[in-house]
């Protein structure tokens, strides 16, 4: 039996639509993160093929484990030609360095992630 870290999957979101493109900046104590799946390549969102979920991590340099700073459920995707988009923006207080990561889950190909070291 495979480890759920194992099924996880990442490439480079500019070719890839399911992995998480991420827009971090740091700027007088505070950390402001964009991740969004499909920037690149759109990803559809139809209740058929669509993005349920993107959570958002921040460890910050000599941390343990990464902190949840963003957890954001796409549970109703549109209809007709009104589709929802899969993006998100987080806003946190720090002055840390650290390492920002986005994992989305679509129902059809898995789990993605990608990560930004600041």
């Amino acid at each position: 039996m495979k480890k759920l870290t194992e099924l996880v999957q990442s490439g480079d979101w500019k070719n890839e639509k399911h992995v998480p493109a991420l827009h971090v900046e740091q700027k007088d104590g505070e950390l402001s993160i964009v991740a969004q799946v499909g920037e690149e390549i759109e990803h559809p969102n139809t209740l058929e093929h669509h993005i349920a979920w993107i959570k958002v991590f921040f460890q910050p340099e000599g941390f343990k484990f990464p902190i949840e700073v963003g957890s954001y459920e796409f549970s109703a995707h549109g209809e007709e030609e009104v589709f929802s988009k899969p993006y998100v923006k987080a806003q946190i207080k720090t002055d840390k360095k650290g390492v920002v990561y986005a994992m989305s889950y679509c129902n059809i190909h898995g789990l993605w992630e990608n990560s930004q070291e600041i």
